[in-house]
């Protein structure tokens, strides 16, 4: 719609100068040419025909001024800025203040203006400021400049140990640093948030940061990057006969082992876990056709690193849950392996197309 309305005003705009055009060059529209001579002195009209006008001609109409615009695609100022403030406090903008008029400024006056039934055009006119204005109060400081996110859900770094560390501190969070930010960690530090006045959002920004670092002490590496222990899985000794040809990942639900097995030669065990009895993992002989090494599900909204895809959705991928709580849970139905640097390296071996036996 913000895009009709501007193209509406560029047609008028068009219009207009074609208009302009036309007057200035009507003597040549009409068939003379540009060097034709003026008229001589004597056939001007007499003066006393000059103001005559027929009785029944209306009056020309009187057009009103153009209504002014106050801000408008492409501006910069901290007026834009106190324009998004008001416009967030009345939810048509949903990112923090930037001062910069940009695509999503526009399409944000576009949705005020068509919801109070101004004309749509993603331009601040005076009308649209002064309905902004009346149904908005002045932005606090806050508001215009709000604190900046330092990490949030989804993020996946050092810092997120970081993080983590510290709500262990405090007791915050129960579970070993993975540097995953996920609903866990969220909810430790909406917990914290609360515990410390500030508003709970589960999202850490420079105050919370600022907050967090001032009532704990700097983690130290072992903090952050526990040890875990990886009990030695023994080699199955009876394979599944399917196994014994070509390259093939040798899933047992029986031992919850994987065996990296080629042409009938294991090279590698590891520890498995599978999915639950609602989400069970399934049984048969598949094929590797895809390889995602920084996977994250969409559907489940979890990260599923070095992920081999056998089955639909269902793929072998390190869990940094099993990694932590071990055989207390289960999957959606993939497998899961808690050994991150053998599933590492085991990313690196398979190709696309290696057999993958799921069996008991």
């Amino acid at each position: 719609m913000v895009r009709s309305a501007l193209m509406h005003r560029s047609s008028v705009a068009v219009a207009a100068l074609a208009a302009t055009a036309l007057l200035l060059t009507g003597c040549g529209a009409q068939g003379t040419s540009d060097d034709a001579a003026p008229p001589p002195a004597d056939s001007a009209p007499e003066a006393d025909q000059v103001d005559d006008k027929p009785a029944d001609e209306e009056p020309e109409e009187e057009t009103e001024p153009a209504e002014e615009v106050v801000l408008d695609f492409g501006d910069e100022s901290d007026q834009v800025r106190e324009l998004q403030a008001r416009l967030a406090q009345l939810d048509h903008f949903a990112a923090d203040p930037t001062g910069y008029y940009g695509d999503v400024t526009v399409g944000a006056v576009a949705g005020f203006q068509e919801a109070q039934d101004l004309e749509v055009s993603g331009t601040v006119f005076e009308s649209t400021w002064s309905a902004i204005t009346e149904l908005s109060t002045e932005p606090s400081q806050q508001e215009l400049y709000p604190p900046q996110l330092v990490m949030g859900y989804g993020d996946n770094t050092d810092t997120v140990r970081e993080l983590q560390a510290r709500l262990i501190q405090l007791g915050h969070f129960d579970e070993k640093p993975t540097g995953y930010y996920g609903d866990v960690t969220s909810a430790a530090v909406r917990a914290f948030q609360q515990s410390a006045g500030i508003e709970a959002t589960g999202q850490v920004d420079e105050t919370t940061w600022s907050a967090l670092k001032e009532q704990t002490s700097e983690p130290a590496r072992d903090d952050m990057f526990p040890p875990i222990e990886v009990p030695e899985v023994e080699t199955p000794a009876n394979l599944d006969e399917r196994c014994m040809t070509g390259r093939a990942l040798c899933i047992s639900k029986t031992t919850n082992t994987l065996s990296w097995v080629i042409d009938g030669t294991v090279q590698t065990t590891m520890d498995v876990r599978f999915g639950t009895e609602e989400y069970p993992t399934r049984e048969g002989e598949f094929d590797v056709y895809w390889k995602s090494r920084n996977h994250h599900s969409t559907l489940y909204d979890s990260p599923m690193p070095y992920a081999l895809f056998f089955d639909g959705g269902q793929a072998v991928h390190y869990s940094e849950n099993f990694a932590a709580n071990g055989y207390n849970g289960g999957s959606y139905g993939c497998v899961n392996v808690r050994d991150e640097a053998a599933i590492a390296a085991l990313f690196d071996d398979v190709r696309e197309g290696d057999k993958v036996i799921v069996h008991w």
